[in-house]
């Protein structure tokens, strides 16, 4: 008689730590060097003349604290002490061997001004962003990226759950986490910008105003149901911007025109706010699908057709789910869940590094997802989405010990030529099947 495994308890972004740091690897250490070159912190202005004096003066400087907060997420180096014997005995990226005692670094991490550190995010963000990506879109996407200066997803995650490294932390019941604002690209997935407070409760509507200011001109951001209102939806539409959400339920609505419509969809153009004393002022148009047994509504500012259709405004919507991806994987992944110093300072320093490295990853994985022919092997020219993300990561060791061995150079071909054997391209299952099949059903006669 079989009996039934027990379902796991506790929270899954905790999962087991390597005790072992992973093996430096020469080529994502080139590109975190491309883009974080000692170099490029000398422009960096934000700080008094009395506060860079303080800087150069110490040992643990703002590049060799970049190397090791680095080095922490990418080689899933398990702590400071852990972290600490690596700088004594072999140096990190672009720094050499350094003594220096686990407790200076945990004390540079929460007095190293955040400040700095946020300049350098959007630095390396900028540049990543600079290569031409367009071959990371898919063929259907081309044309609707190319309608708007930006298409970008947003979305909150609270960080509550981050477990306490430090023995002195673990049994306190002071909350140092805080939330997170976190804002990617809806094709390529890249990060676009990070904010932080340490108000774990914070409702995702306080940055409001940021991101309306962020998102260019003629340029469309994607959210969920903790915005929705009124206000922000017409500060959109005011000035030039565009969005796609959903309808919060019991939102009455009056339709003023109905676009297309079929058996499982309508389009129309509404007002919301019928009974409010201050109601929606620009008319917004509302695509309704019957999936199943389930009406679900999306709402947009874009209310052109021909600028968007309503099959685009769904499938944008669904794509949300990519923003949800990246927080999966930085938690769970890149570490993101266990904190290293029990501060404020120290909990942002950490989120911008690994948020850092995810974007390194994430351009690895398009270089994997678009490659071109390798040797005899065709390349993959798979949607970016099909891409493992975590099995790229986890081949990037064996691609390490490849390169000891002299067997390979170069990381991407090295992937490409392995794909089946590291499982880099995801599985498509019976569900995905299915879910295609009645999409084209819903959409067939919509055209």
């Amino acid at each position: 008689m079989s009996t039934k495994r027990p379902a796991r308890k506790g929270n899954p972004d905790l999962r087991q730590q390597k005790h072992v740091p992973a093996p430096p690897i020469e080529e994502i250490e080139k590109q975190l060097y491309s883009l974080l070159s000692p170099a490029s912190f000398k422009p960096l202005k934000l700080y008094s003349d009395k506060d860079e004096k303080k800087l150069r003066s110490r040992i643990l400087t703002l590049p060799v604290m970049m190397a090791v907060v680095l080095s922490l997420v990418y080689r899933q180096i398990a702590g400071l002490r852990e972290v600490q014997r690596v700088l004594n005995e072999e140096g990190l990226l672009w720094v050499g061997r350094i003594e220096v005692s686990a407790q200076a670094i945990s004390k540079r991490l929460r007095t190293l001004p955040i400040k700095l550190l946020t300049q350098i995010f959007e630095q390396v963000i900028e540049r990543i962003q600079q290569p031409d990506n367009n071959t990371a879109i898919e063929p259907k996407w081309l044309h609707v990226n190319q309608r708007f200066t930006a298409i970008w997803i947003a979305d909150g995650s609270t960080l509550e759950a981050l477990t306490r490294k430090l023995k002195a932390l673990q049994d306190t019941e002071k909350t140092v986490a805080g939330k997170i604002m976190m804002v990617v690209t809806a094709f390529t997935h890249n990060p676009v910008t990070v904010w932080y407070t340490p108000n774990s409760t914070a409702n995702d509507k306080t940055w409001c105003d940021k991101l309306l200011e962020h998102l260019p001109v003629n340029g469309l951001l994607i959210f969920d149901l903790g915005f929705f209102k009124f206000p922000w939806f017409d500060e959109f539409t005011n000035a030039n911007k565009f969005f796609v959400t959903r309808l919060r339920n019991k939102t009455a609505y009056t339709v003023l025109c109905c676009l297309s419509s079929g058996q499982f969809y309508r389009d129309e153009i509404i007002n919301m706010g019928e009974y409010r004393s201050n109601p929606c002022q620009q008319q917004v148009r509302l695509v309704s699908v019957l999936w199943g047994a389930t009406w679900y509504y999306y709402l947009t500012n874009v209310v052109d057709p021909q600028m968007l259709s309503a099959q685009q405004v769904c499938e944008l919507y669904r794509r949300r789910w990519r923003v949800e991806d990246a927080f999966l994987l930085t938690k769970r992944l890149l570490g993101l869940a266990y904190i290293w110093v029990g501060d404020s300072n120290g909990v942002q320093i950490q989120i911008l590094a690994t948020w850092i490295f995810y974007a390194v990853l994430n351009q690895l994985c398009i270089d994997v997802a678009f490659a071109k022919r390798v040797r005899s092997t065709l390349a993959l020219n798979q949607p970016l989405d099909r891409i493992s993300t975590e099995m790229v990561f986890r081949g990037l060791y064996h691609f390490s010990q490849a390169v000891i061995r002299g067997d390979a150079s170069d990381a991407v071909p090295y992937l490409v030529e392995r794909q089946k054997l590291f499982g880099l391209v995801k599985t498509r299952r019976k569900r995905h099947r299915q879910i295609d099949a009645y999409t084209q059903q819903i959409w067939a006669l919509s055209s």
